[in-house]
């Protein structure tokens, strides 16, 4: 649970309004030669400033990259309101559950070199898994103190199940979420725990699942899971395989999973909305990523990036694997990414999921307008990206927003977009 202290209000909004001013800086490609229309664009701008000049948001930095180029590259707002920090377009972001699309890429790298099949039992490379339990309501007249009891999984858990999210590992919050409590895996934010994935995820094999594997869709570990398949698979601890194959190729040079303390300041401060005013959070968690234990590397959330860094990685996966001379993927691999593999099970009524990603195989039913074949993802602390592969595409939202106050701009920034287009 986050806690928080008011901002100094008397002085907050004017602050505010001069960070913005300073701030919203920008450059790139000309919008009219990347079939963008200039002034319908600017609405991108007017939708985001209204969330600042309305306290419900301090900053934020928007991509849009349409045939490789930078249409937009800008900061808004406030990295620190209180100290007059203006956002900038290098401002680092904790991430969240951005992460797993990283992991999701490691994973298909190493499948690509033949280590394993998608479709293979986890439990043949981490064996602690070989074995899984489901939660099941009690049988009439049980104690009422019995929440739950276990039956054997039917099918084992693949390595498919994990990056589709079909697994059956939530975050705990199901029937047995005293018993993830009491493990200490309740919740997605693992980067202050004093120990390695590899243990944190043996402990998890002890829990019960909250579904069957494969019959339901449930976003929990998963991904978590899957960085520890990477280092079994690779002998690697997660953070050297994605600095060494994924960021550090890639020239993503602020993406860490810690972070180095020269580069402190220009970590986002964490802000929320709490009773429709925008205050500053005080638990937002800026230590564990400083001078915490430096252990556990969350395949799942553990990542601090910047937009630019960030947004290199989503022209990859546009470009179908590679950048600048640098392939990390085949483009048959990416595509396979981004088909959908859940059929129902995701969501009947807005989309489908692939391997990582949420994918838009049919507009009509999403009922926005983004584009058929996009896919995309979020995180917890409100950013949010999309990559289109039919307009070549990309758009992304750098913020650090939590709670959120039941704010859409996350998603109302994508339609600012695409109604752009010419």
């Amino acid at each position: 649970m986050f806690t928080f202290a008011c901002l100094r209000l008397s002085r907050a909004p004017l602050a505010l309004a001069a960070i913005v001013l300073l701030a919203a800086v920008s450059r790139g490609a000309d919008p009219a030669a990347q079939g963008f229309d200039p002034v319908r664009l600017q609405r991108l701008d007017t939708v985001i400033d209204t969330e600042i000049q309305g306290g419900r948001l301090a900053g934020a930095v928007m991509i849009v990259k349409r045939n490789g180029q930078d249409v937009v590259l800008k900061a808004y707002g406030a990295q620190d309101i209180e100290n007059a920090v203006p956002m900038k377009t290098d401002t680092i972001f904790r991430i969240a559950s951005m992460s797993k699309a990283v992991t999701s890429i490691a994973v298909m790298m190493l499948y690509e070199e033949g280590r394993f099949l998608l479709n293979d039992p986890v439990g043949k490379f981490i064996p602690e898994f070989a074995r899984s339990v489901v939660a099941v309501p009690p049988p009439p007249g049980s104690p009422a103190d019995v929440k739950y009891v276990t039956v054997p999984a039917r099918r084992s858990i693949t390595i498919r199940h994990l990056l589709t999210h079909t697994a059956g590992l939530t975050y705990g919050d199901f029937a047995a979420v005293e018993d993830y409590k009491k493990a200490r895996l309740h919740g997605w934010y693992l980067i202050d725990h004093d120990e390695t994935i590899g243990e944190a995820m043996k402990r998890l094999a002890q829990l019960p699942l909250a579904n069957q594997p494969g019959e339901a869709y449930d976003y929990g570990y998963s991904t978590d899971l899957l960085g520890y398949l990477v280092e079994v698979v690779s002998g690697q601890p997660l953070d050297r395989f994605v600095a060494e194959r994924i960021s550090g190729p890639l020239g993503m040079k602020d993406t860490s999973y810690y972070l180095d303390p020269a580069k402190a300041a220009r970590l986002a401060v964490v802000y929320g909305v709490e009773d429709g005013r925008l205050v500053r959070g005080e638990d937002s968690k800026r230590s564990d990523f400083i001078d915490g234990p430096r252990k556990l590397f969350s395949g799942g959330a553990g990542l601090l990036s910047t937009a630019s860094d960030y947004g290199r990685l989503l022209q990859m996966l546009l470009n179908g694997g590679e950048l600048d001379g640098v392939r990390l993927l085949s483009p048959r691999t990416v595509e396979l990414m981004h088909r959908n593999h859940t059929g129902e099970l995701y969501n009947r009524d807005t989309g489908a999921f692939g391997l990582g990603f949420w994918v838009n195989e049919n507009p009509g039913r999403l009922g926005e307008l983004v584009g058929e074949g996009a896919f995309g993802w979020g995180s917890a602390y409100f950013p949010q990206y999309f990559v289109d592969p039919k307009e070549k595409m990309i758009g992304l939202m750098m913020t650090q927003l939590r709670p959120t106050g039941g704010s859409t701009l996350n998603q109302r920034f994508k339609t600012t977009i695409y109604q752009a287009l010419k």
